[in-house]
């Protein structure tokens, strides 16, 4: 895109740009330290909170992140909602799951020293850790996710509020270095969040128009698994990478069964639970997305 062509408050300047860190979390005391220690070089870190009652909060203020509070609505809402917060114009969006690498703040820190120029946004790939071990194949990686941006030029858009991505107009860049995800504490939490996301999903898709075919049902799963553990050497991870393999052809298949039983009329989720008065309700979510 010309730079000429953008509005002048949009071209990017010589010399340092200031940073703004975004989080959203929610009861993620055992996680987010390590992530805000790790986003110790950007001028400010805002973290969106939804109503946590562990020691979120006191961990980010101690930390010197501000710490905004907001409702549960939606991931893509409630990460837009952080970026629009921000001080600065450039943004790095990370999950209390994650952490920047040594060698990805070296890549940030340099594209910065430099103004970011020529460039609306930047990805990078995420490596995730499945059971102790990093998987570096396969499906997994290297997952490469647009986290840093001008959001003058971009943010979470969209209406899909499951799996939900940035995006931007003008020109995306890739840095070095790793972006380190620590998704799951335990097999029942991921099969439990995959349930969970796929159900999201086919009520997105359903919504949307969007119907269950037999392919879906029986080729999308298999595809998905060969795909990955074959043809993308998830082979190579060992037996994690067969687990993983296993699990992500797994949430395909329920997103699909889901799909399918919402078009003939059919239930996919028990009915909300009566709160008694005065009892606290519970947000919707517990993670972040996969």
């Amino acid at each position: 895109m010309d730079s000429s062509a953008l509005p002048s408050s949009s071209v990017p300047r010589a010399g340092p740009a200031p940073l703004s860190a975004c989080i959203i979390a929610f009861n993620e005391a055992g996680r987010i330290g390590d992530c805000l220690a790790s986003l110790a070089f950007c001028d400010e870190i805002v973290v969106v909170d939804s109503g946590s009652t562990d020691a979120t909060v006191a961990i980010c203020a101690a930390a010197g992140a501000r710490v905004l509070h907001r409702p549960f609505d939606g991931f893509r809402s409630q990460k837009q909602f952080a970026v629009e917060q921000a001080a600065h114009d450039w943004v790095l969006c990370l999950d209390a799951d994650e952490r920047v690498s040594p060698e990805l703040r070296a890549s940030i820190e340099a594209a910065r020293a430099a103004g970011f120029p020529g460039a609306a946004g930047y990805r990078f790939a995420r490596l995730s850790d499945y059971f102790g071990r990093f998987l570096r194949h396969g499906n997994a990686y290297p997952d490469r996710v647009l986290r840093l941006f001008d959001r003058r030029r971009g943010g979470w858009r969209g209406s899909r509020e499951i799996h939900e991505a940035a995006s931007v107009d003008g020109p995306v860049r890739r840095l070095d270095g790793d972006l380190v995800h620590y998704p799951y504490r335990s097999l029942e939490q991921q099969l439990a969040k995959t349930q969970r996301y796929a159900r999201m999903m086919a009520e997105h898709e359903f919504a949307r128009g969007r119907r269950a075919r037999w392919s879906k049902l029986v080729l999308a799963p298999a595809w998905r698994f060969w795909r990955g553990w074959l043809l993308r050497g998830g082979f190579l991870d060992g037996w994690r990478g067969l687990v993983y393999a296993y699990v992500r052809a797994n949430y395909v298949r329920q997103k699909a069964i889901m799909l399918w039983l919402l078009e003939h009329g059919q239930a996919v989720a028990d009915p909300p639970a009566q709160v008694a008065p005065g009892a606290p309700e519970n947000p919707p979510h517990a993670e972040d997305p996969l």
